[in-house]
């Protein structure tokens, strides 16, 4: 366990906003992570378990204890079939990703330069350029953290859903991610449904190029948070009727969209806000990146407060335009915990 000198968070959240919280504390093992909450709880401050902060806008200063959740280690397990690998919630995702590919290890080449920890994994189902963490996902391991007792759910009682999970409800509270598992097939199947990845031939493709191509991708849309504050795309993507997606279509016949299971359409969000031209719109240094219209940024000194005047203003104009309904993607974080983000933008 360390704690931290300074109570200042802009270097634990990627969006680079300047809050503090009363007090910070990094978790390096699950006695400290225990401790470091039962502390704060008998003090009755508000407590904020934090990963790599990639999906987090605080709206004003925490008037509480920020955990940091640096519990670290990789094991790997060969069988006859897959690979079975157990990762420390506090392992850097793109890291485990390239350490995976050196070693011949394949299956999460889909998912590279996500930003954030691997314990948020699972809380967002993260996904990208056809595949969700759901498919990779063995069980969770969490930890209540009232009582020390550890608990494994299999990723069939995870509850996983489009940017969803059991995490972000049941196990919301008072729970902290410890680890995951992956279960990585031998038999590699190449995924090229999106983006320059339908370039590639499935019989010739190879796990390396696929992660190339997808951090040119990513490199080309998505501005580096280490140069402009940002929390990757803000918005989900919105799954509406399939009366309203058609209805769309005629309109604007380029617009992409992906039909569901259940008959429901998935629309591209960026695609969305672009059609309203706002990319470089800002409210002071909070803007609407000018390559991808997904992602709001940080010019420099933006405030948590202003991020969420932007946010308000796009989420507007689509509906507007549209009859569509912008939801966050990104979790706000207000002075005593997570708030409402729909409420903060409607």
């Amino acid at each position: 366990m360390s704690v931290c000198q300074s109570t200042q968070l802009k270097a634990f959240n990627t969006f680079g906003i300047s809050a503090c919280a009363d007090y910070i504390g990094a978790a390096t093992s699950i006695e400290s992570l225990l401790s470091l909450w039962q502390a704060a709880k008998k003090k009755e401050y508000p407590i904020l378990l934090l990963g790599g902060g990639s999906n987090v806008l605080f709206t004003e200063n925490f008037k509480g204890t920020v955990i940091l959740n640096r519990l670290l280690g990789i094991k790997i397990q060969e069988a006859d079939t897959a690979w079975h690998i157990h990762v420390g919630a506090g392992e850097n995702w793109h890291q485990l990703i390239k350490l995976l590919i050196k070693q011949k290890i394949y299956g999460l080449e889909n998912l590279a330069l996500i930003p954030g920890n691997v314990g948020s994994a699972p809380i967002q189902n993260i996904g990208a350029y056809g595949i969700e963490f759901k498919q990779v996902c063995e069980f969770v391991d969490l930890i209540e953290l009232e009582t020390g007792k550890h608990i494994r759910l299999m990723e069939n009682e995870c509850q996983f859903a489009y940017r969803d999970s059991i995490f972000k409800h049941q196990y919301k509270e008072d729970y902290a991610i410890t680890a995951v598992g992956l279960r990585l097939n031998k038999a590699w199947e190449p995924i090229l449904t999106y983006g320059s990845l339908t370039q590639f031939s499935h019989e010739d493709v190879t796990p390396e190029q696929i992660f190339h191509a997808v951090c040119e991708m990513r490199q080309s849309k998505l501005p580096d948070p280490a140069i402009m504050g940002n929390a990757g795309s803000f918005f989900k993507n919105p799954i509406i009727s399939a009366e309203l997606a058609k209805k769309i279509k005629s309109e604007y016949p380029e617009c992409p969209q992906y039909y569901q299971d259940d008959n429901s359409v998935k629309v591209a969000a960026g695609w969305l806000i672009d059609q309203c031209h706002l990319k470089g719109h800002s409210i002071g240094d909070a803007a609407v990146h000018t390559k991808q219209a997904l992602v709001l940024v940080n010019k420099g000194h933006a405030t948590g407060q202003s991020i969420v005047a932007l946010a308000t203003y796009v989420r507007n104009k689509v509906a507007e335009k549209f009859n569509i309904f912008l939801e966050p993607e990104v979790r706000f974080i207000g002075a005593e915990g997570e708030i409402d983000s729909v409420e903060c933008i409607s």
